[in-house]
C-alpha cells in the first residue's frame, strides 16, 4: 500500500501542480477534483491513472478524437431525487438530459475505440448505458426545454382551447376599439397596455358611456383606460384554462420526476465519470504545455532521470523568456544515496525537489518533463525534511522540528522508501549536529532506503565517500567567474567556495585572511582541494566538449568532401561522355571535308556519293535505333550536363572569390592588432576569463600572477591587459 504523507505533498509544491491542472478543466467538478489529487494508493492503479493520461495525449494525433465531455453539475438536483414526493423544475430536466447524452456518447465512443484506449475504457465500461432518461424527457420536452404540446391530451386539448379563447380576446377588443373610436369615444392613441392587458384610451368624458373594467387612468385625468367587457369575459376563461394547463404541467413533471428517481444512482455515476475524465482531459493538456511524457515504470529499484525538468519552474520561465535547466540524476541498488555538495545559490535545493516532485507526480498519474530514456520506480513512501520549519504553535525551534522529523523518519525508512533532506544537519552546532546527522544517515543507509540530501558537512561527504552504495555529487560552479552552471555533477563532493564567494562579493582580503586563521588548517585544505578538483574537472569538461565539436566537425566535414567527391565523379563520367561524342563528331567532319575536297578536285559524283553512303552505313551499324522519346531524353540530359558544368565554374570562382577576401581581412586584422607590452604591477586577466590579478614578476616569457588567495604561472601570450600601473 502507497502512503504519501501530506507534508511531503506541501514541501514539493505539489499542490501548484494541482492548481495548474484545475485551471485545464471545463466542469466545476473537474476543478474540485484536480485540487484534490493525491498519489494512488496501489502500483495498479497508478499505472491506470499514467496510461489513461497517455491515451488521452495520444487521441490528439487521432483521427477518432475523443468527444466532448462538457456537462453542467446536477448536484442539487440528486438531492431532490432522493426526497419523497418532491419535483424538479424545468430547467433542471434539460441539465439532466444532457448529461445522461453526454455520458451515453462516451459510453459509445470508449466501447467503439475500446483497443486505442484500453484504459480509460476500463473506466467507462462498469458504468451502464441506456437511452431511456433522455428518450423519456424528450418526450415531455422539445428543444427549446418548453413542455411540449402532446405530453400529454389533456394538455393539448387545454392549449388548443386557450388558443381559441386568445383569438376571441383579440377579436373582442379589435371590436370594441373600431366601435368606439367611430362613436370619438377614444383619445388620440386610441389604445395602451396596463399590467399586460390591452385597455381602451377612452376620454375622461365618455367613461360611463364604454362598458368594461376600469384599469386606471393618465397622469393629467383626460384619458381613463377600460377593458372592453367582452374582452374582460373572455379574459376570464383564459386565466381559468391557464390555471388548468399550470396543473397540468405540475402532475407531468411531478410523474417525470417520479420516473428519474430509481436512476439516482447512474446520474450520479454519470457526473463521477464525466468529472473523472475532465481530469484526465486536463492531465493530458498539461503534459503538453509541459512537454511531459512516460518513462519506462520498472519494478526493479531504480530511478534515472535524464534531462528533467522542475515542472513549475519551467512554467514560470516560459512566461517570463528565461532558460531552464535540466537535470540528470540515477538512483539505483549500488548507488541508493547522494550526498549533494557545494556552495548555495548553485541548484541544489531545485534539484532536490524536482526528484521529488516528479516521482509524486508520476505516482498521482500525472506524465513528467523527461527525456524518454528516463526509467523510475514506485515507492511506498515519499519522506521529505526541506525549508526552515520552525514550528510557533508548537514552540519548536528549527533544529528541535528537524530531530522531532528524523525521528519520523527512522520510524518509517525501508528499502521502499525514497527520503529527500533539504541541508541535512543544520540547526545545531556544527560538530555534534553532524556527527548525529552521519548517524542518521548510516541507518538510513543500512535500512537500504533510496535518498537525496544537501548538506555542507565534511563528515558527511567523507562518509558518502567511504560507503560502497552512497556517492557524492556537487553543483558545477565556473571557477573563474564562481557563477553556477546549473549542472549536477556525479563522482566527487563540492567545495563550499565560501572565501571565494565572500571575496566575490567585495568582502575585504584582509577580513577573509583573517577567518582562514581561525578555522583548522586541514579543513582548509580540505576543501581547498574539493575545489581544485572541481576546478580541473571543470577545465577537462571544457577540453571535452571542445575534442568533441572538432570531432563532429571533421566528421561533417568528412561527409561533405565524400558527397562532394562523389558529384565530381559522377560529372567527370558525364563530360567523358560528352568529349567522346564531339571526338567521333570531328572524325566525321574531316572525313566529309576530305571527301569534298576529292570532289572538287576530279569532278566525280558517283564516287563521292558511293564513298558518302559508305560513312553513313558504317556510321549506322553502331547505332541503336532510338524511339522519338528517347531522343528527347538524351538531349535533355546533354542540356543538363552543360547546365551543371556551368554551375560549378560559377561556384568554383565565388568561392575564390570569398577566400581571398577572408585572407585580406585576416590580414587586416594582423597589422591593426598591436600587442600591449605587460609589466609588473599591471593588472592583467586571462583571455576569455573574468578573474583580475596582479603581475607580481615577469621572466622568460611567462608571469607570476597574483589573484589574491593564490598564485599562478601564465604565459604573457595567454594574458589580457586590464589597467597598467599607475605611475607616482
Amino acid at each position: 500500500m502507497i502512503k504519501i504523507a501530506t507534508k511531503s505533498l506541501l514541501d514539493l509544491e505539489f499542490p501548484t501542480v494541482c492548481k495548474q491542472i484545475s485551471e485545464l478543466c471545463i466542469t466545476q467538478m473537474g476543478i474540485e477534483k484536480s485540487l484534490e489529487i493525491t498519489p494512488y494508493k496501489t502500483f495498479k492503479k497508478t499505472i491506470l491513472g499514467l496510461n489513461q493520461t497517455n491515451e488521452y495525449v495520444s487521441s490528439y494525433q487521432q483521427d477518432s478524437r475523443i468527444p466532448n465531455h462538457g456537462f453542467d453539475s446536477i448536484h442539487k438536483e440528486i438531492k431532490m431525487l432522493g426526497i419523497e414526493d418532491s419535483m424538479l423544475e424545468i430547467g433542471s430536466f434539460k441539465k439532466i438530459s444532457s448529461l445522461s447524452e453526454t455520458a451515453n456518447i462516451q459510453l459509445r465512443f470508449f466501447n467503439k475505440f475500446q483497443e486505442l484506449y484500453p484504459g480509460i475504457y476500463e473506466t467507462t465500461e462498469p458504468v451502464e448505458y441506456t437511452k431511456v432518461i433522455t428518450e423519456e424527457i424528450d418526450e415531455i420536452f422539445n428543444r427549446f426545454g418548453e413542455v411540449k404540446d402532446e405530453a400529454t391530451p389533456l394538455l393539448q386539448k387545454t392549449r388548443r382551447a386557450m388558443n381559441g379563447v386568445k383569438g376571441k380576446i383579440n377579436s373582442s377588443f379589435a371590436s370594441a376599439l373600431s366601435t368606439y373610436n367611430q362613436y370619438g369615444y377614444l383619445d388620440e392613441i386610441r389604445e395602451s397596455v396596463v399590467e399586460n392587458i390591452r385597455v381602451l384610451a377612452v376620454k375622461a368624458m365618455y367613461r360611463k358611456k364604454v362598458k368594461g373594467s376600469i384599469m386606471g387612468n393618465s397622469k393629467t385625468g383626460s384619458i381613463v383606460y377600460i377593458q372592453p367587457e367582452a374582452t374582460l369575459n373572455h379574459t376570464r376563461e383564459l386565466n381559468n384554462l391557464e390555471y388548468e394547463e399550470k396543473e397540468e404541467i405540475d402532475r407531468i413533471l411531478k410523474a417525470l420526476t417520479n420516473f428519474l428517481r430509481p436512476h439516482r444512482e447512474l446520474l450520479q455515476e454519470y457526473q463521477e465519470l464525466l468529472s473523472d475524465i475532465d481530469v484526465i482531459a486536463a492531465k493530458a493538456k498539461y503534459a503538453q504545455l509541459i512537454k511531459g511524457l512516460l518513462p519506462k515504470i520498472t519494478k526493479d529499484r531504480e530511478l534515472y532521470l535524464k534531462d528533467a525538468y522542475h515542472p513549475v519552474l519551467l512554467r514560470n520561465n516560459m512566461r517570463t523568456g528565461e532558460k531552464t535547466f535540466p537535470q540528470s540524476i540515477e538512483l539505483k541498488k549500488d548507488n541508493r544515496i547522494i550526498v549533494i555538495s557545494g556552495p548555495n545559490a548553485g541548484g541544489k535545493s531545485i534539484t532536490l525537489k524536482t526528484v521529488g516532485l516528479l516521482q509524486i507526480m508520476l505516482q498521482s498519474g500525472i506524465l513528467i518533463p523527461v527525456h524518454e530514456y528516463s526509467r523510475m520506480c514506485l515507492f511506498d513512501k515519499i519522506l521529505t525534511d526541506i525549508g526552515d520549519n520552525q514550528s510557533i504553535e508548537n514552540h519548536l525551534s528549527t533544529y528541535s522540528y528537524r530531530l522531532k522529523n528524523m525521528n519520523y523518519f527512522l520510524r518509517k525508512c525501508d528499502d521502499k522508501t525514497l527520503f529527500l533532506i533539504d541541508e541535512f544537519g543544520t540547526g545545531s552546532d556544527p560538530e555534534l549536529g553532524g556527527a548525529l546527522a552521519e548517524t542518521f544517515l548510516e541507518v538510513f543507509y543500512e535500512r537500504e532506503s533510496f535518498g537525496i540530501l544537501t548538506t555542507h558537512y565534511t563528515n558527511l561527504k567523507m562518509l558518502a565517500n567511504e560507503l560502497p552504495n552512497m556517492t557524492n555529487a556537487n553543483m558545477m560552479f565556473d571557477s573563474k567567474t564562481l557563477e553556477p552552471l546549473y549542472k549536477l555533477q556525479l563522482g566527487e563532493a563540492g567545495s563550499s567556495f565560501t572565501f571565494e564567494v565572500a571575496q566575490k562579493n567585495g568582502i575585504p582580503y584582509s577580513l577573509i585572511n583573517r577567518s582562514k586563521k581561525k578555522v583548522e588548517r586541514g579543513k582548509i585544505r580540505f576543501d581547498k582541494s574539493i575545489a581544485d578538483l572541481q576546478k580541473e574537472r571543470h577545465k577537462l569538461q571544457k577540453t571535452t566538449d571542445s575534442l568533441k565539436s572538432k570531432e563532429l566537425l571533421t566528421s561533417q566535414q568528412k561527409d561533405k568532401l565524400e558527397e562532394t567527391n562523389v558529384k565530381i565523379q559522377q560529372k567527370l563520367e558525364s563530360y567523358q561522355e560528352l568529349f567522346d561524342s564531339n571526338q567521333r563528331l570531328i572524325y566525321l567532319g574531316q572525313k566529309i571535308f576530305d571527301l569534298s575536297e576529292k570532289y572538287f578536285n576530279n569532278k566525280r559524283k558517283k564516287e563521292l556519293i558511293a564513298e558518302f553512303v559508305k560513312i553513313v552505313e558504317i556510321e549506322n551499324s553502331k547505332r541503336v535505333k532510338a524511339s522519338p522519346k528517347e531522343i528527347k531524353v538524351k538531349k535533355v540530359k546533354e542540356k543538363k550536363i552543360l547546365e551543371e558544368a556551368e554551375k560549378t565554374v560559377e561556384v568554383i570562382r565565388e568561392r575564390k572569390k570569398e577566400e581571398k577576401k577572408k585572407v585580406e581581412i585576416e590580414k587586416k586584422k594582423e597589422a591593426v592588432k598591436v600587442k600591449v607590452g605587460l609589466k609588473i604591477g599591471d593588472r592583467v586577466r586571462l583571455e576569455n576569463g573574468k578573474a583580475v590579478g596582479s603581475i607580481d614578476t615577469i621572466e622568460k616569457g611567462k608571469a607570476i600572477v597574483n589573484y589574491g588567495m593564490f598564485t599562478t604561472n601564465v604565459s604573457l601570450d595567454q594574458l589580457e591587459l586590464v589597467q597598467a600601473k599607475k605611475i607616482k
